[in-house]
């Protein structure tokens, strides 16, 4: 079995070097977000119409969508030096402050991971993002003083996976929030035929297709698979990624029609021959099959509930009928009743 993770979405180093490679710099070459890109487009012109640093900007949204891509587009536009760090970097109030008094003229501050900052570290951003000030406190007891001292105008670009996460005060001194979506199968497969040209691989518009369907609808992992297609390509085939090579190494990978790879099934398979079909709770099914809790909550479970291949329940996990035809198993017409009305009211709630 094959155990390397080809579509956890979280970044790694060979993910960072491919995306400084492939990262578009301007808004017109950023493919999908429409909605975004529009709304930005039009604050960034107001902004420098006005010669003003654009309101702060907070990005949310799964990982692998392009928050951190998009944030140097909106630098580029902008015309403003780009600073990036992320929320556990920042340990004391005092590593921020550095930050900020460095930060020039309408410059732009990248927090990635922002819902991980620390209080004490956040109480300082606050008048920071309001005032463009920094306030301290100097001496103990009677003798103390508040000093502010002035930085320069800036825009915050903060990015997280759990907005829900974020205090309130935080959130709400964001100007422009953007929740960036799933990607359509078109719009990876234009992402991915912009990737190879860049790489200078040869691809057959079909086999575009063919991996972007399975890339579950992640830019990220589209483009690691491309790149481990292109190795099966030269190997196996001519140095072409035709769509029969595409599906023989993604067959390979263990990657189906979907994009569900050996630990997708894996789950799936738990739950319903070892638990009937659930409900299962978190921990039990990480002791059934050997995955970090954590991973199954944030890497696997959002695009199987996406799938509407399970439903999270207040006893635990269930598979929903649509996982039990994807695997091929039996289901009887109680159980299915039972399912579907479960299936129609998780459907509403999310809504």
């Amino acid at each position: 079995m094959n155990e390397e993770n080809f579509i956890s979405s979280s970044k790694n180093l060979v993910d960072e070097a491919i995306e400084n490679s492939l990262r578009p710099n301007n808004m017109s070459d950023y493919v999908g977000q429409t909605k975004i890109k529009d709304s930005i487009s039009i604050y960034i012109k107001a902004a420098k119409s006005r010669h003003e640093a654009l309101d702060h900007v907070l990005l949310f949204g799964p990982p692998g969508l392009g928050k951190t891509t998009l944030s140097h587009i909106i630098a580029n536009e902008l015309g403003a030096q780009l600073r990036i760090t992320s929320g556990p970097a920042i340990e004391h109030a005092a590593d921020l402050a550095a930050i900020l008094t460095n930060l020039g003229k309408n410059d732009v501050l990248f927090i990635d991971e922002i819902h991980r900052l620390n209080r004490a570290v956040e109480e300082v951003l606050y008048p920071a993002m309001e005032d463009f000030a920094l306030d301290f406190v100097v001496g103990k007891g009677p003798a103390a003083k508040s000093i502010r001292l002035k930085i320069q105008p800036f825009t915050l670009i903060g990015a997280t996976t759990r907005a829900g996460m974020l205090t309130g005060p935080l959130r709400d001194r964001f100007g422009v929030l953007g929740r960036l979506e799933l990607y359509t199968d078109k719009e990876l497969a234009s992402i991915l035929h912009r990737s190879a040209s860049i790489l200078g691989i040869k691809i057959e518009p079909e086999a575009e297709l063919e991996i972007a369907k399975r890339s579950r609808g992640t830019p990220r992992i589209a483009n690691r698979l491309l790149k481990r297609v292109r190795d099966y390509a030269q190997v196996k085939g001519k140095g072409v990624i035709t769509t029969q090579i595409a599906k023989d190494a993604l067959k390979m990978m263990e990657i189906d029609e979907i994009g569900l790879d050996f630990v997708d099934h894996r789950l799936l398979s738990a739950i319903i021959d070892k638990f009937q079909g659930g409900p299962v709770g978190l921990e039990t099914l990480s002791a059934a099959t050997g995955e970090e809790a954590s991973t199954i909550e944030d890497v696997y479970e959002p695009y199987l509930m996406q799938l509407g291949f399970i439903a999270r329940t207040n006893r635990g996990r269930v598979a929903l009928p649509r996982a039990y035809k994807h695997l091929g198993r039996f289901i009887d017409n109680e159980k299915l009743d039972m399912l579907q009305k479960l299936e129609q009211t998780n459907q509403e709630t999310t809504k």
